[in-house]
């Protein structure tokens, strides 16, 4: 039983590795073309899949996902939220001082 859960969890390790590294955009990926990881993740299993998330993947403090553009951005460049936009909170002025 436990060599079932251990096997389990590699083809888990495996297929997260690897769906990560064909989204991945071309630009981010590090120290090797994308084509190449995708090679090492398929062919090296689990080797590969540890090798990908140590050397390849792109760091997380450098990129970020913009889920409302559907794009990659630099975390520098969004705003957090709202209250730190800004153009939003210049926006929200005027209208403040429009409807006295």
């Amino acid at each position: 039983m436990p060599s079932v859960i251990i096997g389990l969890a590699l083809l888990a390790l495996w297929l997260y590795c690897l769906f990560d590294v064909i989204t991945t955009p071309e630009e981010d990926v590090r120290n090797l073309p994308k084509f190449m990881w995708v090679l090492i993740v398929i062919f090296l299993a689990d080797v590969g899949a540890l090798t990908w998330l140590l050397v390849g993947r792109p760091r997380a403090r450098h990129a970020m996902y913009a889920s409302g553009g559907g794009q990659w951005v630099q975390s520098g460049d969004a705003p957090r939220g709202p209250d730190d936009d800004p153009e939003f909170l210049r926006s929200l002025e005027r209208r403040l001082r429009d409807e006295d």
